[in-house]
């Protein structure tokens, strides 16, 4: 049975949304002066005499492209391949990647004094020709590349041509050649490169399209952000700089720094509006300026009475200023730019203790624990990414109170749009650079001075964002290096190379990067590697530091309790596997092709080459039992994820202010397939999603079980106030009869975490059944949404579920739908779905007490059936 035709179509219409129709070229217009984006005209081929063209000819014609693009998308829309996360196609797209290509296009050009192309985004080995003549050999997807062309160009019809060639062709046999080689990630399973040489960790080229434990490998190549046409007469502004140098309540110093290139000596009148949140628009300061030919920088110092501050989500509002600069020459205005920020103060607070050092941050003085989740990138093929989807999984995340996301370094630095919405959402940013793992050749000066260049390009675009809270130099290399293997292995084999390798690390890491951060970062503190202790002797320890978790589900695979026995400073990652819904894996797998074996499966479940879903079913049977069949497979993993991150997420917070921290593994997918996520490619919230809703609220109860029968009662208050609560106890049976209750008032202090009680489990039990009994604690506080806690004594699969009874009424409700759920008994983990329709719902992941009724508002496009309502009881195998 192939996947419902609108599954398929959903997939292909997202999957192509960015891609073009073949078309006759157009040539870009010229302006008399400023800024063209070329993106018009452009068409590609496979480069004759590639080793591809015998097996791939029809790849050879000039083809309309889509520019910014990739290679794999331009493909896609003239059906030279097959859809790349439909079915299993990834070992036959690898061809792509051991390919070059060749792009080209054509613009006019009008007279102007100064005139350069400016490349945004290149990807990778990348060499441009105008009108015939070689401009530039780029190597560094990450890096701006901006090369003077007056004097080059032609009136009509300029001649723009870029080849790109295969990164691993064009790496491979410097890395065969080394005696030693270094550690990369992920081994290709395609053959395209041999296991003992990857050449990922050579390239500065997005890690993830080598392939990753939740995504395939796509090698792709192209022009992946915007190619402009830069003319200007007299002068052009280079960046505005905000630097925030104090904020307070009653003031804000800010210096607006200009940087701008002259083509001439002259005089300029400059002026710098600012408008408040308030939408005021005031002059804020004017000079005028005398300026060389070359690079200017002029400094003007601002005093901001009463600033309206930005602050994190939960903690205040996200204020946000906008200046704009304007460079004239007496008669008009020859230069402008702008930008936004917020204005808050920041710092990342390492204060000694009895244990080590602490790790979190602060913002206007606030400490912050910081609530959130990594993001990894959005899709294999960027160019393609829409604000309008990343608004969506942002703005999940700010539903789930989140405050902060972790921007993993194996991808590429996000866009404008990612951290615009940061700032409007109040979401804090943790940035890494982008070395997602395994070790570089930092030894190579080369190497260093392109990084150095690419660093400086990314913390100048990005500085401005009152969201930015941290630059980190990358994701678990010092680990690896330390504890893995790679590093003890090297240093028996050639200590010399080894230590060579090292210092080299040491210098890109701990000297380079953090010079750049000092000097272009505005403030922003640096850290050396996630985990680490800032290139401490001990990393990834629970007394300093941030640490990764991954005992729980990596090796050795640890039950989910164990979490509770791990106590960070800052948890920056841990996590659990779980299946998306139903509908997204019909999107890329007919039902006939769904079973935890099934090859298609196999090929969307990255972890362990494949055979993730044995470790995935290891976890779902220690709580659960057998699933009967591939979908309750599905539906387990998700309740299992949820109720395992949740456990851990609720014990980082019961142990303020010793934790500071939680950030899990991950928000959000690249495609649809398994992985860590909470929300699937296509948004849709997984059961952690909404879990996370209820586990981050400001205001919470925990009531956290472990091994030996002990539960642990904290309550949580995020808030900078007090509250006063009321906490109730119930101790009931699964049919709804009431065994003990208990109420108590209490007082919240700001900003804590409360130990109010500790049972052991005869305490809460007495004489009852533990596989038909539980405690249940509700937190009721001031202004705040009820909060829950629920304690099993049995897992799951040992306890006497009754049929719970579950109803469920739809109506039409206003614009969209109301639902009333109720259950007779006790109803755990249920799931609320509407077949092929998609509709969002206020919450979802349930668990109703004997006798209990919500009502759920519901939103679709579609015109609704009653919905699919499930719960343990229906997929549990006794």
């Amino acid at each position: 049975m192939s996947p419902h035709p609108l599954a398929r179509m959903c997939v292909r219409l997202l999957l192509v949304f960015a891609a073009i129709c073949a078309a006759a070229p157009s040539i870009a217009a010229p302006s008399a002066a400023g800024r063209v984006v070329l993106d018009k005209g452009w068409t590609f081929r496979l480069l004759p005499g590639s080793a591809q063209q015998a097996a791939h000819p029809q790849t050879v014609k000039w083809r309309a492209a889509k520019v910014p693009g990739t290679v794999h998308t331009d493909l896609l829309a003239h059906k030279l391949i097959p859809d790349p996360y439909i079915g299993a196609p990834e070992a036959g797209l690898q061809w792509i990647g051991l390919a070059d290509w060749e792009y080209q296009t054509r613009f006019d050009a009008a007279p102007a004094a100064r005139s350069d192309l400016v490349f945004e985004g290149l990807d990778t080995f990348a060499e441009v020709w105008l009108n015939g003549e070689k401009l530039l050999d780029a190597e560094n997807a990450f890096r701006t590349w901006r090369v003077p062309v007056q004097g080059k160009l032609r009136a009509k019809a300029n001649e723009l041509r870029i080849v790109f060639r295969s990164p691993i062709t064009r790496l491979l046999p410097h890395v065969q050649a080394m005696p030693h080689k270094l550690a990369g990630n992920y081994p290709s399973p395609y053959g395209d490169e041999p296991p003992d040489a990857m050449t990922a960790n050579f390239a500065r080229k997005p890690g993830y399209h080598y392939g990753w434990d939740w995504g395939p490998r796509y090698v792709t190549a192209g022009i992946w952000k915007p190619v402009v046409l830069q003319s200007w007469s007299a002068a052009r502004i280079d960046d505005l700089q905000l630097r925030q140098d104090h904020v307070d309540a009653g003031r804000a110093d800010v210096t607006a720094i200009m940087t701008a290139e002259a083509a001439r000596n002259g005089e300029f009148d400059l002026r710098l509006w600012q408008t408040a949140p308030g939408g005021k628009r005031t002059l804020a300061a004017q000079r005028r300026v005398a300026m060389q030919p070359g690079a200017n920088r002029v400094e003007l110092p601002l005093r901001i009475d009463n600033p309206k501050r930005w602050f994190p989500a939960g903690y205040g509002a996200q204020a946000l200023y906008r200046y704009e600069i304007e460079l004239s020459d007496g008669k008009a205005a020859i230069a402008k730019a702008s930008t936004r920020t917020g204005l808050r103060s920041i710092e990342l607070r390492r204060d000694p203790d009895a244990q080590g050092k602490s790790f979190y941050f602060a913002v206007n003085g606030i400490p912050i624990f910081a609530k959130g989740a990594n993001s990894i990138p959005f899709d294999m093929f960027q160019p393609r990414v829409t604000k309008a989807q990343l608004r969506r999984v942002l703005q999940s995340a700010r539903d789930a109170n989140m405050n902060m996301i972790r921007s993993w370094g194996g991808g590429y630095y996000e866009s404008d749009d990612f951290f615009d919405l940061a700032d409007e959402l109040g979401l804090l940013v943790w940035q890494d650079f982008m070395f997602g793992g395994g070790m570089q050749p930092a030894y190579d000066d080369a190497f260093r001075a392109n990084v150095i260049a690419e660093a400086r390009d990314n913390i100048r675009r990005l500085r401005n964002h009152p969201s930015l809270a941290l630059w980190c130099g990358n994701n678990e290399e010092e680990i690896a290096w330390k504890y893995w293997g790679p590093g003890k292995a090297m240093s028996a084999a050639d200590p010399a190379f080894a230590a060579k390798v090292w210092n080299g690390y040491v210098q890109l890491f701990g000297t380079d990067l953090r010079k750049v951060v000092a000097e272009e970062g505005g403030g922003i503190a640096y850290w050396a590697s996630s985990p680490s202790d800032d290139l401490a002797e001990i990393a990834n320890t629970p007394a300093s530091g941030d640490m990764h978790y991954w005992e729980v589900w990596g090796n050795p695979a640890h039950p989910v309790g164990k979490y509770l026995e791990i106590t960070p400073r800052f948890m920056s990652e841990y996590g659990l596997q779980a299946w998306p819904v139903q509908r997204t894996i019909d999107a890329f797998a007919g039902r006939g092709e769904q079973g935890i074996a099934a090859p298609v499966i196999e090929a969307h479940q990255k972890f362990m080459a494949g055979k993730g879903n044995e470790r995935l079913l290891k976890y779902v049977k220690d709580e659960f039992g057998e699933p009967k069949d591939f979908a309750a497979f599905a539906y387990l993993s998700q309740a299992m994820q949820a109720e395992g991150i949740g456990l851990a997420a609720l014990h980082h917070r019961t142990s303020r202010p010793y934790t500071m921290g939680s950030l899990y593994w991950q928000l959000n997918d690249v495609w649809p397939g398994a992985s860590w996520s909470g929300m699937d490619w296509f948004g849709r919230w997984k059961a952690l999603q909404f879990h996370a809703r209820r586990f981050f609220a400001p205001v919470a109860v925990a009531a956290l079980r472990n091994a030996s029968g002990k539960t642990a009662v904290s309550l949580l208050n995020d808030r900078t106030g007090s509250l006063t609560a009321e906490l109730r106890l119930r101790v009931m049976g699964l049919d709804g009869k009431v065994l003990r209750e208990e109420r108590k008032p209490l007082t919240l202090a700001p900003l804590s975490a409360a130990a109010v009680a500790s049972y052991a489990d005869a305490d809460l039990l007495g004489s009852a059944d533990p596989a038909t009994t539980v405690a249940v604690f509700d937190l009721q506080a001031e202004g705040e949404p009820a909060s829950r806690a629920v304690v099993y004594f049995k897992p799951a699969k040992e306890m006497r579920w009754p049929e719970p009874g579950l109803k469920a009424d739809l109506r039409r409700s206003g614009d969209g739908y109301q639902l009333e759920l109720r259950a007779a008994s006790m109803a755990r983990a249920v799931w609320i779905d509407f077949g092929d329709a998609d509709a969002e719902l206020s919450d979802n992941a349930l668990t109703l007490l004997p006798g209990e009724s919500v009502i759920l508002r519901v939103k679709s496009r579609a015109r609704l059936a009653p919905p699919h309502v499930r719960s343990l009881v229906d997929v549990l195998v006794y």
